[in-house]
Parts: C-alpha cells; structure tokens; sequence
C-alpha cells in the first residue's frame, strides 16, 4: 500500500466516523418522526419510523457551564451557542461563569459548581492540564463533566469529551491546497500558524504537512502569530517579505486572519490563494465576494459547547442518544473540519462567528 492511499484511507475511516459522530450529536435530540411513506419504495413493506424522546421534557437539570474570555470571536461564539441551547429545553437550568483567562478563577468556578452540588459541569478548560484535577474532584463528587475543545490529562476527569479535530483541519486544508496545486511540483506553499507551543497548533501543522506530502508538496515558508489581529498582521507582514512569491498559504485562524489580510493589503500581493481557519463570518463573506484572495476556509465548530450542553442533559437526565444502538452517550465525540468554499459557503455562512 502507498503512502499516498494509507493516509487517505486512514483519515477516510477517521472522519468518516467523526462526522457520524457529529451527526449524532446534533440529531440525537429530534424527536421528530420521519414523514409517512418516507422510504417506501413501492415494495409493499412497512416504513421504519423511529422517534426520539430526547427532546421530552425530563427532571429539571441544573448545568454548570465555564469557559475562557471571549476576547476573540470563535471564544465568543462558543458561549453565545451554549446559552441559546440551553434555552431550547424548558428542564435545563444553566449557570454561566463570567469567562476568564485565569485559570485560579476557573478552578474556583469549577469548585463552586460543585459546591452547589449542580447535576452536570461542561468545561472548556483555558488550560486542560490545570483544570484536570478540579475536574476530577467534580465526577468523584458524581458531577459529570463535560470536557470541551482542550482536553483534561486524565481520563477520570471527564465523563464525555467534545472535540473539534485539529490534526482534521490541517488535513482539509493541505487536501484542498493539492487539488488546486497538486500538478505543480514547484509551487510554493506557506503556513501562518497559531500559538506554536500549543499542542492544537502542532496537531494542525502536522496533519497539514501529511496532506502536502500526499500530493509531492511540503511548506516553503512558515510563521507563527498567536490567535490575535495584531499578531496575525505581524506574522503575515513578516512571511511577505521574506517570501516574494508565493502560490498559497493556509492561516490556521480567522480571527488573526482578520490581521492577515490587512498586511497583505498593505504589502499590495494577490499572486496567491489564502485558505483559512476555523470558519468565521466575515472570511465567508470574502469567499462569497469572489473578489478577495480567500478562497476557502477550514471548519473548526463553536457549536462545541452547544453539543456539550446537549450531551450534560441527556447524561444528567441518565438519558442515551437514541440514534445509537448503545444504550450511553460516548465518551468522546469529535467533530468534523470540512472546507468551505464558494459551492458551499450558503450553508455554512447561517452558523459562522464575526472575527
């Protein structure tokens, strides 16, 4: 077997299921039956209509929910979803902690979550390491935790982990760059990562340079920023000058791609194609003007928390998702990164975050 088919066939099977999982979660809760006749072919069988309960009332559950500041706009989103969720179920209660970068003050929130004795905590960690063993301190209290987005060090510390997929990202965008520069052995590719010392931005590096080399490509050039406007103007202005042509580059995040594309404004450069990161509203909006150089962007969810408020109320409510033949919730489930672009970008658009 290549190595070309390997990584296809290992990442095939990976989001493959993580997209099933993803669909899961997000129609674990329909209630809704399928219409009558639907699937009927004629043959004379009966239809195999299956309704969920998941969405019927069940006992009131009191959901603690903390996340970091929303000082950029994917942060942001994240808690904005979770709180509209919350408000789709009359039995669910949430308690939002103010959101912060301090991870004392989180652990404190974490502390008077269980304090309160609440039925659920979902729990995106500003740092999963140092909020490991507050969380462990809620489920041997016999708190299920939810884990989002940054995972704890210890299995015991969470009963379901929501994730986004990382290394998925870097995958999708180094795919996408192949196929429209996969016939060009000497094309030059350039990356602007995030925070290098944080193992996201690793996974995303990683599975990016794993796509490139699938089609004979690699990174001729890479800078690091930190997430921010400024530091995504900074870096960009930095890879302009030393790289004088360019074919494409993959920003790992919109919110620092917001600076981004200021500096390749000011630098005057439209040689190349800009893919982006993590999905936000506005890099939409420069795929769906057709007249930028962003030409798609990588999904990286803020429905996160959202599915992690779901899944608190089912497993507070000792509930199952009705779509698995299991009779629990997962203990993991992560979602899919797919590639918007101007084929698809309507559909995407209604759920994107403002950088």
């Amino acid at each position: 077997m290549s190595a070309r088919t390997s990584l296809r066939r290992r990442f095939t099977v990976a989001t493959v299921t993580a997209a099933s999982l993803a669909l899961l979660a997000t129609a674990c809760t329909s209630n809704t039956p399928a219409d009558e006749g639907e699937g009927d072919n004629g043959g004379g069988g009966g239809t195999n209509q299956a309704a969920s309960d998941n969405d019927a009332a069940g006992d009131e559950v009191v959901i603690g929910f903390s996340a970091p500041a929303a000082d950029h706009g994917w942060m942001g989103a994240i808690t904005t979803a979770a709180e509209a969720e919350a408000e789709n179920y009359e039995d669910v209660e949430l308690r939002v902690a103010e959101g912060t970068n301090d991870v004392a003050v989180q652990i404190s929130q974490i502390q008077g979550f269980i304090n309160d004795g609440v039925d659920a905590i979902v729990l995106l960690p500003f740092d999963g390491a140092a909020l490991t063993d507050v969380a462990t301190q809620a489920m041997e209290a016999g708190i299920p935790v939810i884990n989002v987005d940054r995972e704890f060090t210890s299995p015991f510390a969470a009963r379901t982990t929501v994730l986004g997929d990382n290394y998925g990202m870097g995958v999708s965008a180094g795919t996408y760059i192949c196929e429209q520069l996969g016939d060009q052995p000497d094309a030059v590719v350039a990356e602007i990562a995030g925070i290098d010392s944080l193992p996201l931005t690793q996974d995303r590096s990683q599975g990016f340079a794993d796509a490139l080399s699938d089609c004979g490509l690699e990174v001729s050039n890479r800078v690091a920023a930190d997430f921010t406007v400024q530091g995504g103007q900074e870096a960009a202005a930095s890879l302009l000058q030393a790289a004088p042509e360019i074919d494409a580059i993959w920003n790992h995040d919109d919110d620092q791609g917001v600076g981004v594309l200021a500096a390749i404004e000011s630098a005057g450069r439209d040689e190349f194609f800009l893919v982006g990161g993590a999905g936000s509203a506005n890099m939409m909006r420069e795929i769906q003007e057709g007249d930028s150089v962003v030409q798609a962007t990588v999904i990286y969810p803020s429905t996160q928390a959202a599915d992690g408020i779901k899944l608190a109320r089912l497993v507070a409510q000792g509930k199952s998702m009705s779509d698995l033949a299991s009779s629990t919730v997962p203990r993991q489930v992560q979602l899919y990164a797919p590639v918007v672009t101007a084929d698809n970008v309507e559909e995407f658009l209604p759920l994107a975050f403002e950088s």
